[in-house]
């Protein structure tokens, strides 16, 4: 028995590493930035590329009842530093930044646009319904306006206006024709975003007079190293996520997305492991952090990469999160426009803030406690009191306003008046 059982060939099955739920936590937030302290004295460009290299995209929305969405991941992770920063990053030459749609509409570094263009070249499968039906139905249109922005841009679209009929029946935006053709050419790369003016509107113009030229003349890839290239972009951001957060992160399509990440893990660039209380794989950084301790403290907007795939921020912290901006006000939980408080390693609680910029302000409509915080709640209601005055004085503003309601209200109101 012992001599067949020597001549059969032994097989090997490499063990998939092991990580706790608590590893994968200081590691997701170690990508992230927060394993960082926060410089000394204002923060300076350097710190400003140094959360862009961690966090790969930034997402942009429209909703300014606190701040334009965009700067507050730089916030999150610096305190309070000087907003021109990212405008000059973004808008300025040599330009660091581009706009477009990466996660959703987004900043993405401009070193990233090669391999993006597949998203470009696929406008048709990929965009929204109102500009591709547009698009489709009056290409002279958008032929003229593309024409209107190679000679005389940058422009909004309201400087190429000339008709008063909007479509109603997509988004909900309320475009009009223009607008609606500019956002197809946007989609296309045909055009770029030069700028924001400060009600937010975008300055379009010709990507050759926007772009730096050696990333225009950056070769296509193919799409397969394209999707690799976004994927380890998002890898890097994340340390350790699952193939469905990987994707995410640039909203990849699934049949793009789960090659890459195969072809990362036979090349080494991904390390499959298993995840303490994770339904899926995982997928590691090889070169992340493992953090034994994460000292951070500080608030979270909505459209962070920590926290907007809401099934890993439950996987990550327990903490079930949904933006309620577009919910009524009378079905709202705990607010219109609600920041998570990270402290140390933990989502701890929860705040709705609003900048009342004529009363200078930071209103707290509502300010909520998680179950079981670490520190107990006195902790919690202290270090969010001194997170909300500064966060009040970047803003500037000069005070912060009496909690109106929720079970962290009457606890935060006396770490303020403290």
């Amino acid at each position: 028995m012992s001599d067949l059982a020597g001549s059969l060939p032994q097989v090997i099955t490499a063990r998939v590493p092991h990580l706790s739920a608590a590893t994968a936590r200081r590691i997701a937030l170690g990508a992230q930035g927060f394993a960082d302290p926060r410089p000394i004295g204002v923060p300076d460009v350097r710190h400003l590329r140094r959360v862009l290299r961690r966090i790969g995209v930034i997402q942009m929305d429209s909703v300014n009842v606190l701040q334009r969405a965009h700067y507050l991941p730089a916030y999150s992770r610096l305190g309070p530093y000087p907003t021109r920063l990212l405008d000059r990053a973004a808008h300025s030459a040599p330009r660091e930044l581009f706009e477009y749609w990466g996660h959703e509409a987004s900043l993405v570094p401009v070193r990233l646009q090669p391999a993006l263009r597949w998203r470009m070249a696929e406008a048709e499968q990929h965009a929204w319904n109102g500009v591709r039906r547009l698009a489709a139905e009056r290409p002279d249109l958008v032929a003229r306006v593309r024409d209107e922005v190679a000679q005389r841009g940058p422009l909004t679209a309201r400087e190429i206006q000339d008709d008063t009929v909007r479509d109603r029946s997509d988004w909900g935006w309320n475009w009009s024709a223009v607008k609606t053709s500019l956002e197809w050419l946007f989609y296309c790369g045909e055009v770029t975003s030069a700028a924001r003016l400060p009600t937010f509107e975008r300055l379009y113009d010709l990507p050759e007079r926007v772009l730096p030229a050696e990333v225009l003349a950056t070769p296509t890839p193919a799409p397969a190293q394209a999707y690799q290239q976004l994927v380890r972009t998002a890898a890097t951001a994340l340390g350790v996520a699952t193939e469905p957060d990987l994707r995410d992160y640039f909203r990849l399509p699934a049949a793009a997305s789960r090659p890459a990440v195969a072809a990362l893990v036979a090349a080494g660039e991904l390390i499959e492991v298993e995840v303490d209380g994770w339904p899926a794989p995982a997928y590691l950084d090889p070169g992340a952090r493992r953090p034994r301790r994460i000292a951070a403290r500080t608030l979270i907007s909505p459209f962070d990469p920590l926290i907007w795939l809401r099934s890993r921020a439950e996987r990550l912290f327990g903490f079930s999160y949904r933006i309620e901006i577009y919910v009524p006000p009378h079905r709202r939980v705990h607010g219109y426009y609600v920041l998570p408080f990270l402290l140390d390693d933990a989502l701890v609680a929860r705040v709705d803030l609003k900048a009342d910029r004529a009363a200078g302000l930071l209103r707290v409509p509502a300010a909520w406690i998680e179950p079981r915080p670490p520190g107990g709640i006195d902790r919690v209601a202290g270090e969010l009191a001194a997170e909300l005055r500064t966060m009040a004085g970047w803003l500037g503003l000069t005070d912060v306003a009496r909690p109106q309601q929720g079970d962290l209200a009457g606890p935060l109101a006396a770490a303020l008046e403290r």
